[in-house]
């Protein structure tokens, strides 16, 4: 294999090899507060005057006693489920003023 295209290899699959590294990752958030409802798909939180339900499923990693009065951290991330992409609307067309 002549030197060029070994290069050319070498450098494809170095960037291919490196392309998931720089992919953006999904931003995570935080809620901290006491919990007020617990459910084998969600646990109710309070924050401030608020109560943040945030779901859950079997891969939620879980530390500790979680209960009803514990004081929890829960770190989340927001994710779209449908998209309702709505009509423009119709542009006013005004017609000039005969003299």
């Amino acid at each position: 294999m002549p030197k060029t295209l070994r290069l050319a290899v070498c450098i494809l699959v170095a960037v291919f090899l490196t392309a998931p590294i720089f992919a953006a990752a999904v931003k995570t958030y935080q809620v901290t507060g006491p919990v007020l409802e617990v459910t084998s798909d969600m646990i109710a939180v309070q924050k401030g005057q608020d109560r943040w339900e945030i779901a859950r499923d079997a891969n939620t990693k879980v530390t500790g006693d979680l209960k009803v009065g514990a004081k929890v951290t829960i770190e989340y991330r927001m994710s779209a489920t449908a998209v309702d992409v709505k009509p423009a609307a119709a542009a006013k067309t005004t017609t000039p003023k005969k003299k």
